[in-house]
């Protein structure tokens, strides 16, 4: 199976020519110049490796790592950074960054922390590709969603809402939280659509089950627990 790569990169002359020596290693490669149409097209499909740049347009490459590692822990991100940028290096890395490399950089040295991250994303996928809480379980790697045993279908955005509160079981999440997370700097609307989108989720879970495991916490946001029947 061939190996999917984004490149999060502003200079379009640099991100080309990653384009190309990927292509010519085998992989497949896609571009984004700024960093919310990366984190868009991050969202859109199933990604082996970010090759991330720190200095973008429209949202640094430290908030997209932000965003990517509030839903998921999966994807290695490899973080280009320039030889100033020491904080950003070390920013990078508490936030999740797997990797960094310095430019100008050497194409081999890149390719070859490329092939050591998707060796070590391969071997740990096999364990934790698929988080589960009581009978719901999420498939990272191929999106699937199983409630009680029944597989549901759901839109990208539900999918990246559902697994979130997954990845925060029994943690009270406010809507604001939910909103920064999941919808990231691209939506700029009120926290409303939040409370819309756990209803779509909520409407999919129960046609599986009648049992409630999104709680509503009022005046705060919501919470994915067991659902305690009174005696």
């Amino acid at each position: 199976m061939t190996n999917r790569i984004l490149i999060i990169e502003d200079e379009e002359n640099i991100a080309r020519v990653l384009q190309l020596e990927l292509q010519f290693e085998g992989y497949k490669a896609d571009m984004a110049h700024t960093g919310t149409d990366g984190l868009l097209k991050y969202r859109e499909q199933q990604w082996d490796l970010i090759l991330l740049d720190v200095m973008l347009p429209e949202m640094s490459g430290i908030d997209v790592l932000k965003r990517i590692r509030a839903t998921e822990s999966q994807t290695p991100v490899i973080m280009l950074t320039a030889k100033s940028e020491v904080e950003d290096k070390v920013k990078g890395l508490d936030l999740g960054a797997n990797d960094y490399i310095t430019k100008p950089f050497d194409i081999e040295e890149l390719l070859a922390r490329i092939r050591t991250a998707l060796r070590f994303s391969q071997k740990g996928n096999l364990q934790h590709a698929q988080p589960t809480f009581g009978q719901l379980s999420m498939n990272e790697q191929t999106r699937e969603v199983i409630y009680y045993g029944k597989e549901l279908q759901l839109t990208p955005r539900e999918y990246d809402l559902l697994l979130y509160l997954l990845k925060h079981p029994k943690q009270v999440l406010a809507r604001e939280q939910i909103l920064e997370a999941v919808w990231g700097y691209d939506y700029y609307g009120d926290t409303n659509v939040v409370d819309v989108y756990i209803r779509y989720v909520r409407q999919k879970l129960e046609a599986a089950n009648d049992t409630p495991i999104i709680q509503t916490v009022r005046g705060v946001g919501y919470v994915l627990k067991e659902h305690k029947h009174e005696t």
